[in-house]
């Protein structure tokens, strides 16, 4: 037996919520934020303060493993570009990659190939 669906919302009901998490890694003046699962408005704030949450001269943001990035999700990474000019690079996941596509921001020097 399938799990029940909101039919009016398309969420299955009975599926586990959502995993988020984003961990950091230094390594002398370099950060590494590893952020994994969904990427919304519930969560984009926790990733923009722990990619800022120690001084770096250089910031990667691994977003290879996000599943979901919504336009909070943008807006939390713009953010980040402006406060880290030219010292954010950011890998993405293909969909991650697909939004800031659509979003017009494919071409940013920032954001390298998946």
């Amino acid at each position: 037996m399938s799990a029940p669906v909101c039919h009016g919302c398309g969420v299955d009901l009975g599926a586990p919520p959502p995993v988020f998490s984003a961990t950091v890694e230094s390594t002398g003046d370099h950060v590494r934020v590893t952020v994994t699962g969904e990427v919304d408005m519930a969560t984009a704030d926790t990733m923009f303060q722990t990619a800022l949450r120690e001084p770096a001269g250089r910031v990667t943001l691994d977003l290879r493993a996000v599943t979901f990035f919504d336009s909070a999700a943008i807006h939390a990474l713009v953010r980040l570009a402006r406060q880290l000019p030219n010292a954010l690079t950011v890998l993405p996941s293909r969909q991650v990659r697909r939004v800031l596509d659509i979003s017009g921001l494919g071409e940013q020097a920032w954001l390298r190939p998946e």
